[in-house]
């Protein structure tokens, strides 16, 4: 463990998280890795019982990395929406890509508001700038002719590439052009639809990251690649008025037989498509044989939300 010394800024949002926070949180500098470019893989909160250890993997830029984890962890704490993943497709390596990729997408969004605070509390310099465009080069290579299979992780990099520097930093962008022009050009459609309305409260948030978990999905189409259907996969937590908690579970949702298992049980899982976005917001197993009847449907569909978000522990935000 490394003793690192932050700066004031760094120090006030620690002390902001453990103000809002039941337990303690605090920074863990490991080792002495200095890759010399920034990338939001160098950093994880990890909690243990009460605590929350935030670990900080490379030293290069030690404010800016435990700033951005530490922005990441006062917006779930101050009640926007986290993604979960609660279904599986039965094949682990497969689970795992996919749970990265609606991560990344889900964190893209996160980021109008993390970068947004970071560049008010003067956290991202030049320099930062330049590790950050370094990080960009670590992740992927110049796209060749014909294209390759790295196309995704391309677009995933360059759309949150343009979250960090906004649209109007020309040296960067004409940089990132003449590096990948085809995956540039579809981040700059996703940014544009992601920065259409701003990103100020929980049910903004969510409707930002199920528009690009569709325009993401309808891009990969366009280039013949699978897509990667996070509006099923991935469970976003529900934002609801206090009159949306008492309608019947009918009226906001539509249970979907998924092809996956709820992971909990091993079993088929039914997913809670809301009606209003088409958004994967609870998971349910499918009824044991016994209790495979029509019945079994009514009982759920005919709760009130809350109860069934009560039954299903399942966290929601109240607008």
């Amino acid at each position: 463990m490394q003793n690192v010394e932050i700066n004031s800024e760094t120090q006030s949002l620690l002390d902001a998280v453990n103000k809002i926070f039941p337990g303690k949180v605090e920074l863990q500098f490991i080792g002495k890795l200095q890759n010399g470019y920034v990338r939001h893989d160098q950093a994880q909160a990890v909690q243990d019982k009460n605590n929350i250890m935030v670990q900080i993997s490379d030293l290069s830029a030690p404010d800016y990395t435990a700033s951005h984890e530490l922005l990441h962890l006062l917006m779930t704490l101050r009640g926007f929406p986290q993604i979960f993943f609660a279904i599986s497709t039965g094949e682990e390596q497969l689970d795992q890509q996919l749970m990265m990729l609606g991560t990344e997408l889900y964190d893209t969004v996160s980021h109008i508001v993390v970068v947004s605070e970071q560049r008010k509390h003067g956290l991202i310099t030049d320099e930062i700038e330049q590790m950050y465009l370094k990080g960009i080069h670590a992740t992927i290579k110049p796209e060749p002719t014909p294209v390759d299979d790295k196309m995704t992780l391309r677009l995933l990099t360059l759309t949150d590439a343009l979250v960090f520097y906004g649209d109007e930093n020309k040296a960067v962008n004409d940089q990132l052009e003449k590096d990948y022009p085809i995956s540039f050009a579809a981040a700059k459609k996703l940014y544009a639809l992601i920065t259409e309305k701003p990103v100020d409260s929980p049910f903004t948030l969510r409707r930002n990251v199920v528009k690009l978990f569709k325009a993401f999905d309808e891009q990969l189409k366009d280039w013949g690649l699978p897509p990667i259907n996070m509006t099923e996969f991935a469970t976003i937590s529900n934002v609801v008025s206090k009159r949306q908690l008492r309608l019947e579970v009918r009226q906001m949702f539509e249970l979907y037989h998924s092809d996956m298992v709820d992971i909990k049980s091993k079993r088929r899982a039914y997913v809670g498509i809301n009606r209003a976005d088409g958004q994967n917001s609870f998971v349910i197993s499918a009824p044991t044989k016994a209790n495979d009847n029509p019945e079994y449907y009514k009982a759920i569909y005919s709760l009130s939300v809350e109860e069934l978000f009560k039954k299903l522990e399942m966290p929601y935000i109240l607008r």
